[in-house]
């Protein structure tokens, strides 16, 4: 079984788009590890598509604010603008379906999933400080999470072998995979497929090969610009826009 794996789409269609067309046929089944939307000029479409063509979501920050479950008061002021306006642009149907989403962890067959971290879902994993007491408990070989919007993660190995899984710089398409060692725990990062914040402002999935026993991680350049001008045109801060080509 091959798991297509998205996260952090952040309302941003032409980004979710390439992703699934570069994709296509290379995956079985398809998750998604929570916010669909905020910061981006497309919410509705984003979650209609990313409805249809995934098997399973759970729900991330930005949707619990943009849908009114929180208030996101604890947003910075960019973010929080970002979700006034989504909060007017997404129709009923799927502000009911955000406000639906499960919390992470969830179960699935050989893995879980989580938006932040498995003990938190708005708990960020950065580094080892983060990443180390976790894989010390969780029971699962492997947790897929997001909410960083940075590609990688974190493994620990037999006799409590740390590891920070990076991602080399690599041209479009399959950027590394990752064997997953047998008595080894890992916390897995697809990367952000619409709001990279790693220094690379490409698209980022993943996809787990269960039968193969590794994980492939992806970054895919898309139309950016079109993005881009969607977002000034909906009159979302400048500062949002500038950041999705920094990658930051």
């Amino acid at each position: 079984m091959r798991i297509l794996i998205l996260s952090d789409i952040h309302a941003n269609l032409e980004a979710l788009e390439t992703c699934m067309e570069f994709a296509k046929d290379k995956y079985d089944r398809a998750v998604c590890l929570g916010d669909l939307v905020g910061y981006g000029p497309d919410p509705n479409a984003v979650v209609e598509r990313a409805r249809a063509a995934t098997n399973v979501l759970i729900r991330g920050n930005h949707d619990k604010a943009c849908s009114g479950v929180t208030d996101g008061s604890d947003f910075n002021l960019l973010a929080r603008l970002a979700t006034a306006w989504t909060r007017q642009q997404l129709t009923a149907e799927n502000t009911s379906f955000l406000r639906s989403l499960p919390q992470g962890p969830l179960l699935q067959e050989g893995f879980q999933l989580a938006h932040g971290s498995p003990e938190d879902e708005d708990e960020y994993i950065f580094g080892p400080g983060e990443a180390h007491p976790v894989l010390h408990k969780v029971t699962l070989q492997i947790t897929l999470f997001g909410h960083t919007h940075r590609q990688g993660g974190f493994a620990m190995h037999r006799y409590g072998r740390f590891q920070t899984i990076r991602i080399p710089p690599s041209e479009d398409g399959l950027v590394h995979t990752l064997a997953l060692k047998e008595g080894a725990r890992y916390l897995i990062n697809p990367g952000s497929t619409g709001q990279p914040r790693d220094g690379d402002w490409r698209a980022a999935f993943a996809i787990l090969d269960q039968d193969h026993r590794q994980v492939e991680y992806y970054r895919i350049g898309y139309n950016l610009a079109f993005t881009q001008t969607k977002m000034m045109q909906a009159g979302l801060p400048q500062p949002l826009i500038r950041r999705l080509e920094l990658g930051r």
